[in-house]
């Protein structure tokens, strides 16, 4: 398994095994890699990826000043004993200085499908992670990349960014990962306290009976998760593919819910 720390050496290695005619599939994470994650690499895996790389970096420009970037986790050592088990076969380390040059000005925007939900509530979020995305996608020239459907609106916005912008890349989402509790994996899944992992159950279970047909309406699910002492963000039906609001929970949308647990914010979503 090769680590590249540097953009420039993984973009020469990239175009060298393209030229070879490797078949390249690339994973971006921020790292504190978790079953979610591996399972990312395992889709890679099974598409028959000749190369699959996995880029672990904690993006800078896609947290917000009051957010928890200085706090996020982090264990190289760990990232790559999980990387190279799993079968990835380049791993890349970037640090925000090599990423991002002295008065870095250029940024990529996705204009519709991030204004709402998460992008509502985390402004400039989607164009961090737009413009760290794109640099992955240039540095690397993957033939499909790997995303999870925990993050649907992030998947939904890179899908676009790739058709507006010609990228030639195969999106690929990856479903959800749960812990046998139900919970959604998550990195900050760490953060949380014994009581708070117990009611963070409630944003999955209430999910599951609007799936089921039990729960009805948004504001039934927000009630459902407000009620296990979670404070609400927003629990909203979109549209799956454009995410458009839709007024009554049906077939073909997706209701997304994002609920802090303590002073953990936590996401997760069901497609109907």
């Amino acid at each position: 398994m090769k680590i590249f720390r540097n953009p420039a050496g993984l973009q020469k290695w990239a175009k060298a095994r393209r030229r070879a005619g490797a078949k390249i599939a690339l994973v971006p994470t921020m790292g504190y890699l978790h079953e979610g994650h591996l399972s990312l690499i395992a889709k890679a895996k099974a598409k028959g990826a000749d190369e699959i790389v996995v880029s672990v970096f904690v993006n800078p420009v896609q947290f917000g000043p009051n957010e928890d970037y200085a706090a996020y986790p982090r264990d190289e050592k760990a990232d790559l004993a999980k990387c190279r088990a799993a079968g990835a076969t380049a791993v890349f380390f970037p640090t925000p200085a090599n990423m991002y040059l002295d008065a870095h000005s250029t940024y990529v925007v996705e204009e519709r499908l991030s204004q709402g939900l998460c992008g509502a509530r985390r402004p400039g979020h989607f164009r961090g992670v737009c413009t760290v995305v794109a640099k992955l996608f240039n540095l690397v020239s993957p033939d499909f990349a790997v995303f999870g459907q925990k993050d649907y609106q992030q998947a939904q916005v890179i899908k676009r960014m790739v058709r507006d912008l010609n990228f030639g890349i195969e999106i690929v989402v990856a479903p959800i990962v749960r812990e046998p509790s139900g919970l959604a994996r998550s990195s900050r899944n760490t953060y949380l306290s014994a009581d708070e992992r117990a009611r963070a159950l409630a944003i999955s279970r209430t999910l599951r009976e609007v799936k089921a047909g039990r729960i009805k309406t948004v504001a039934a699910a927000a009630k459902a998760i407000a009620r296990a002492g979670l404070k609400v963000d927003y629990v909203e039906c979109v549209d799956a593919k454009t995410l458009e609001p839709r007024r009554r929970i049906a077939k073909g949308c997706c209701v997304l819910a994002a609920a802090y647990a303590g002073k953990t914010r936590l996401i997760d979503n069901v497609v109907v």
